[in-house]
Parts: C-alpha cells; sequence; structure tokens
C-alpha cells in the first residue's frame, strides 16, 4: 500500500470565535500549552519556531506522572488559513522515537489544519496520514481513526473552552 492510498483521517469542527483567534492559538505558545495534547494531560513546551522549517518540541505528562515527548516540524504555514507539520514522538533531544506504547504507530505523520470563516466562527478542518510509512503501519494508523477521532475531540474541547476564555 502507498501512501496515496492510506486513508486520511479528516476531522472537521467548528469554533464559535473568529479565524484569526483560532489560528493565534495554534501559533503561539502561551497559546499551545493551555489546549494542546490528551485531556488531563500537562503540556510543557522546549521549544516553539512557528515558521516553516521551524519546531514545535514538547513534553506531555500524563496524570499518573508518564512523561512523552513530541515534536512538529513546521512545512507550510498561512497566516489564517492553513498550517501543515510533521508531527512525530521524539526522545528529550527532539529525535524521533517510537511511540512508547506501539512500535506500529508511523513515526511521521503529516498533518494539515486550515482555517475556513463562517459567519464570525471559524470551521477548522484536520486531515492527517502517515509519511514514509510501511502497509503495516498504515494499516495500524487507518485502525487507530476511532480512538484518534475521540482523542482529538478532547483536544478540541480543551481548545473550544480556551477560545471562550480568550474572548472574555
Amino acid at each position: 500500500m502507498s501512501n496515496s492510498e492510506c486513508k486520511e483521517l479528516v476531522i472537521t469542527r467548528e469554533f464559535q470565535a473568529p479565524r484569526e483567534l483560532v489560528f493565534q492559538a495554534w501559533s503561539q505558545v502561551d497559546h499551545l500549552k493551555q489546549w494542546w495534547g490528551p485531556k488531563g494531560f500537562e503540556i510543557k513546551v522546549s521549544q516553539l519556531d512557528f515558521r516553516p522549517g521551524g519546531v514545535f518540541h514538547y513534553s506531555m505528562q500524563s496524570p499518573d506522572g508518564n512523561q512523552m515527548w513530541g515534536k512538529f516540524v513546521y512545512q507550510e504555514i498561512e497566516a489564517f488559513d492553513k498550517i501543515v507539520w510533521v508531527n512525530s514522538f521524539s526522545d528529550e533531544a527532539g529525535h524521533i522515537v517510537r511511540a512508547p506504547f506501539s512500535d506500529l504507530i508511523p513515526l511521521e505523520i503529516r498533518n494539515e489544519v486550515t482555517f475556513r470563516e463562517d459567519n464570525g466562527g471559524t470551521i477548522l478542518t484536520l486531515r492527517s496520514r502517515p509519511i514514509n510509512a510501511t502497509a503495516e503501519e498504515e494499516s495500524f494508523f487507518e485502525g487507530m481513526f476511532e480512538s484518534m477521532q475521540q482523542g482529538f475531540g478532547g483536544t478540541f474541547d480543551q481548545l473550544e473552552q480556551f477560545l471562550a476564555e480568550l474572548k472574555k
């Protein structure tokens, strides 16, 4: 199975906030650490260089104290319209590593998020697919769609709450 055949995870969510504000929530370190990541996890930002070729390197600590590291490498940024990045698990030094809970999760996942204005609100669409993955990894990725939708659902709930606070 080649990457072109691998199904893409697509999640669309509407936010009651202006597009510029939603985009800023993705682009500023003080914002990202407030809502990014699984529900209940504490995010610490090691680095945020929000530009094509730049890196967002962060740790996620679960309520029971387990720590994982993640990394974005930004590919494309169009202010208020689109952000494209490659997401990976990493070590503390920023090197790409296997996910701590599965050897079948692709090492690199290409994510594209678009922001579309809609009556003063914003429609956000996230598209995710593995790159440079084996057929087995692609198949595993497709099998994770339901749990990824739940995970991003919780993350986007946190984004919604954060945006509501910002608008006050």
